[in-house]
């Protein structure tokens, strides 16, 4: 077969496909007939905000940052560094304590644990798939899985961590000099490269290969009757694609949806003591300091009132494992999540600055399950590992002279 006429047939099967995924209403946008190659589903909303929403496609490779490039050596270590204690204020808060394999890579909470004698005040989000956000935390005050670990790691209510503690602690074991050594070069661990080795794992840790991606790419069995239902509810009378499109279903920009405060600060003391902190550290005026009951998100970085109450919109990848929802976790199920935007969001203290995309739906209780079925096909099968045997500390050895 000559490569032309391989080409030729290769066009014509990829074609096949989307005329096959394309019966009914929906528009797809035929891309290279390369196999790996996913199709593209249009927004079909009329009348939302004139930004243009990118179209939804499989997920591909993470981007690797080119000043820190995957090695298998890296990788490895990162892993072990991943679940090691030693990197935080004392060993009780590896980033795997926050974020763990068994429910989700995240906390199975409203909000994460914080560093010992403290409590955290936002949920944890999960870390698989975060390698594709170029904004990390719920207010993007981080632009790469590196500057993220060592914010993480280093935060008052997280980890809590010393950079010099930290980096003597990785001098004292021995297997931690050789794999610094080998992988950066470095004569004794240095802490900028252990992020760097954290960062290389976790963008280890991504699915692509989820029932929706499986469809996009031409596997039209992929999702059942009631999940392409869905998918058409989702780029139409829903909404959703508004906020949640491209490959990562998240535009990773800032809205408030009403989402209420987390009602755990009604009664629970240490949370409250931990809200003011945040507010304090954060930068708040006196009278904000004194009077708000709900958490300002992105405020806290642009300094514009009209951000009150702004989160960035997060992925709707493998969130059939991280429940709850939201930056507080004030919603339950999958179920809540639709539910709550078919009555149009909620309300909380900063409702003038409520996105005007948000509004009841009207769905019926067969297009909420269709909905919901849909979300599920986002996540495939759950990524579990156990944690890696931790080297030993042990002497340093004797100074050459």
């Amino acid at each position: 077969m000559t490569r032309e006429l391989s080409r030729l047939l290769s066009t014509i099967a990829s074609a096949a496909v989307i005329t096959a995924l394309g019966a009914g209403t929906m528009t797809l946008t035929a891309q290279p007939s390369n196999a790996a190659e996913s199709l593209k589903i249009e927004s079909a909303i009329k009348g939302g905000d004139p930004d243009v929403d990118p179209a939804l496609e499989a997920l591909g490779p993470p981007p690797i940052p080119a000043d820190n490039p995957q090695t298998p050596e890296k990788i490895e270590l990162g892993k072990k560094l991943f679940f090691d204690p030693r990197l935080g204020g004392n060993p009780s808060t590896p980033c795997s304590a926050c974020h763990l394999p068994s429910v989700g890579w995240d906390v199975e909470d409203k909000v994460s644990f914080g560093y010992p004698g403290t409590v955290h005040w936002r949920n944890s989000q999960t870390i698989v798939n975060s390698a594709y956000y170029g904004k990390l935390f719920w207010a993007g005050s981080s632009k790469s899985l590196e500057s993220q670990a060592k914010s993480a790691a280093g935060g008052a209510v997280a980890g809590n961590g010393e950079a010099d503690m930290m980096e003597a602690r990785l001098a004292f074991v021995p297997e931690y000099r050789e794999a610094f050594n080998k992988v950066f070069g470095d004569q004794w661990p240095k802490i900028g490269n252990a992020w760097r080795a954290i960062a290389a794992f976790e963008r280890t840790i991504v699915q692509t290969d989820t029932p929706f991606d499986n469809y996009l790419r031409g596997d039209k069995n992929a999702l059942t009757a009631s999940q392409k239902r869905g998918l058409e509810l989702f780029r139409g009378k829903a909404g959703c694609i508004e906020c949640h499109n491209g490959a990562l279903l998240s535009d990773e920009k800032y809205y408030n949806t009403g989402v209420p405060p987390l009602d755990q600060w009604n009664d629970d003391g240490l949370k409250q003591v931990t809200f003011r902190y945040e507010l304090y550290a954060k930068g708040s005026t006196e009278k904000m300091y004194r009077h708000t009951k709900d958490d300002p998100g992105f405020y806290f970085r642009s300094k514009e009132k009209a951000d009150k109450g702004k989160f960035r919109t997060p992925s709707l990848r493998y969130t059939l494992y991280t429940e709850p929802y939201m930056h507080n976790g004030m919603l339950a199920t999958l179920e809540d999540v639709v539910e709550f935007y078919n009555q149009g969001g909620g309300t909380n203290e900063f409702a003038k600055n409520k996105t005007k995309l948000i509004k009841p739906l009207g769905l019926k209780k067969k297009e909420k399950a269709d909905l919901v079925n849909f979300l599920k096909s986002l996540s495939g099968p759950e990524i579990l590992m156990d944690e890696p045997e931790l080297p030993d500390y042990a002497p340093l050895p004797d100074a050459a002279n």
